[in-house]
Parts: structure tokens; sequence; C-alpha cells
């Protein structure tokens, strides 16, 4: 370390410059790269067309075979909608991360959080354009706004807060839900063919057809918000609630370890029949009037199990060989920003006109095949870059963007 003499005039400009900046939380980073592997399973089943061919008992695919079933049947379960979840939480959660940093630097947050935020809606809404309509960046960017307006709110009202909010999109979601099951929705059958035909078209059309599909989309990609937004709300407001309590800094504590393993409990015990019956709804062998209902029901229980998943995963970092896994994970938190738009990239290259035009076209085992080898790929590749840098190549443009107009803290 230099002596304060050798540091020059920027210490009398910038004190909080050389203050050691304190080490990155390895679970959090490690649960960042472990949700980024759920979100991969989840939107590649968009990205390939499997989500759009089945439903209600329908196939996973013109020529699924039973091991395609189960496989789409057990992400359904285990892995949609819970995924989005954490890295909701952790979003929330880094919020209070990024607070800190301005403190330390002697900057004013807002209009630092205001760039950040800005940088990724443009990065997002791009995204959502050229790859990936179902873009989670824009949706973060708007929805941050709320983190950035409550961040003075105490941690136990911002709780409660959390759970207003949860309970008021359930008791919408329930009537929703209540409401469809009631209707036959057979007849609209023929429309829905149509529909996924059109877009089969597009996706294997070329780069333009693509670019008009992604568009055509944001509509539904709206409502979605709109539907979502309240649970991404309630997850933001937990994750910020953990940040400003420092609950994942330190989970070793016997009175943290226990209270990990109730959530850890407790969340499979709801978590896990909720799943189950999503997967039931719209993969089989529901019919295509409970698709909605369960898909709802699954979604209301998903939070539990996505608690479960991150406090399952706490306590197994607290072993050798969970740190081992977490050590590996961790590079792949770091640089997720990076990683979360390689996958849209490959995606779009493999199952798109801008490529192979697959899309519609694999079973689900060689789809989900693929994408874990892929992410395989990524682990290897993010150990490699955090091991020379300290930010993803991507995360760097954002910290430029955050950081705009002021000197770089120095590290």
């Amino acid at each position: 370390m230099k002596r304060p003499e050798a540091i020059g005039p920027t210490a009398a400009i910038e004190p909080a410059a050389v203050r050691p900046r304190p080490h990155r939380i390895v679970e959090v980073d490690a649960l960042r790269g472990f949700a980024l592997c759920g979100i991969f399973l989840a939107n590649v089943l968009v990205m390939s067309g499997l989500d759009g061919l089945s439903g209600g008992g329908g196939s996973a695919g013109p020529t699924a075979s039973g091991l395609d079933q189960v496989a789409h049947w057990l992400v359904m379960a285990l892995v949609q909608t819970k995924f989005y979840l954490l890295f909701s939480f952790l979003f929330g959660y880094s919020f209070t991360l990024q607070m800190d940093a301005a403190e330390r630097d002697g900057a004013p947050f807002v209009p630092r959080m205001l760039r950040r935020l800005l940088g990724l809606f443009v990065l997002g809404a791009l995204h959502a354009v050229l790859l990936y309509p179902g873009d989670i960046l824009t949706t973060y960017a708007l929805l941050g706004l709320i983190l950035l307006a409550a961040r003075a709110v105490d941690p136990a009202r911002m709780w409660r807060a959390a759970l207003r909010v949860y309970g008021v999109v359930a008791g919408l979601y329930l009537l929703l839900g209540a409401a469809v099951a009631l209707v036959d929705t057979g007849e609209g059958d023929e429309g829905l063919a149509a529909s996924a035909a059109e877009l089969t078209a597009a996706y294997r059309g070329g780069p333009a057809d693509v670019v008009r599909a992604n568009m055509d989309a944001w509509s539904d990609i709206l409502v979605g918000l709109l539907m979502m937004g309240g649970m991404v709300v309630a997850a933001f407001l937990a994750g910020f609630v953990a940040g400003r309590r420092r609950l994942l800094a330190d989970t070793s504590t016997p009175k943290r370890t226990a209270r990990l393993r109730r959530i850890c409990l407790w969340g499979l015990a709801v978590g896990l029949p909720g799943g189950v019956l999503m997967a039931a709804g719209t993969v089989g062998p529901l019919g295509a009037r409970w698709e909605i209902p369960a898909f709802i029901l699954g979604m209301l229980t998903a939070p539990a199990l996505s608690a479960a998943y991150a406090s399952g995963l706490l306590l197994w970092f607290a072993t050798p060989r969970g740190a081992r896994l977490a050590a590996r994970l961790a590079p792949a938190g770091r640089m997720a920003l990076t990683n979360y738009l390689a996958q849209s990239l490959v995606m779009a290259l493999v199952f798109t006109g801008y490529g192979a035009a697959l899309y519609g076209r694999v079973g689900a085992v060689a789809v989900l095949g693929g994408t874990l080898l892929f992410y395989g790929f990524q682990l290897a590749a993010s150990a490699w870059l955090m091991s020379c840098h300290r930010l993803g190549p991507v995360e760097r443009l954002l910290r430029a963007v955050t950081l705009w107009g002021r000197p770089a803290p120095r590290a």
C-alpha cells in the first residue's frame, strides 16, 4: 500500500478515495451466479419456442419424447418464476451496497443511482429489441425508482410494506385465477395456434423479421410487467431490508443458521407443491382450462421456493464443499450483467434468424443440456476474467455511466 504522502493531491480532493474498500461478499456473488443459471434455463424455454408450444398438457415441441416432457416439466416446477425473484431480491440487496459505495466515495447518491438506472434502461431496451423481448433490465431500471424514493424508510416499515405489496398482488392474482377457471378457454385454441405459427415464421426469418417480432411482443411484455411488477417490487424491498440489516454478510452465527434452516424447510414445504401444480397446469397432465390458475398459484408460492434455495445454499456455503462451490459461482455473479447479455446473444444466434434459426425445432433435453453446457463455459470464463480484472466488460461500461463526470475512486 502506498504511503499517504505518495498518493498525491488526489487525497485532498477525494478523501474517500484512499479508504480501503471492503471485500466483496462472496455469498452474494455466489447466489447471483446461481440465479443466473436459473434465469438462463427459464429464458431458453421461451427463446427456443418450447414455452409457446406447450401448455395445458400439450407437448414440449412437435417431436417431444418422454424425456423432453420430463425435462420441461422439471424446469417449470423448480425454475420458472423462482429465479427472477431471487435475482430481484439480490438487486435490492445490492442497492444498499451502492448506497454504501457512494457514501465511501463522498458522492451524492441520487444522481449516481439515476445515471445507473438510466444506463440499465438503455441496455435493456437494446436487449429487448435486438435479442430477447423478455428483458428484465428495463423492468429493474423503472421499478428501481421505487427503491430510490423509499431508501430512507426504516427497515422494519419497509419489510411490512413488502408484505403488504405481496398480499395485494396475491389477492388480485387469486381473483384472476378464479375468474379464468370459470371460463372455458377451448374456443381460443385456433387463435393461439395461428399466433404461434406466425411467431415461429418470424423467428426463423431474417434479422429484420426477428427485430419486428421482438418489437411486436412489447405489448405482451407490458402486460407481464403489470402482472409481475408487484412481485418484483416486493422482492426489491425484501432485499433492501436484508441489505440494511446485513443479513448475508455473516450467516455462520448459530442464530442465523437456525433461521436459515427454518426458512429452508418452510420454503420447501410451501414452494414445492406450488411448483408441481404450475408444471401440471402448463406442461401436463391438467387441461388447458387450468393452465392460468395453476400458473398463478405456482407464482404465488414461488417466493417460498426462492427463499428455500437461497437459505439452503447459504447453509451449504458455510461447509468446506459449499465454500468451494461458492468460489466457483461467485465470479459469474460478479459479472452477471455481462453473462446475462451473453446468454441472450447465444440464444438469439442459435434459435432465431440471426444464426441457425432452430426456433421450435429442438427438444427440451437438447435445449436444456446445451444451456447447462454453455453455463459451465461461462463459469470457467468468468473465473479467468475475474482473476485478471475487477469488473466484467458491461459492468465496466455501466460503472463509467454511473460515475459520469467524477473521477473513478482508486482501488
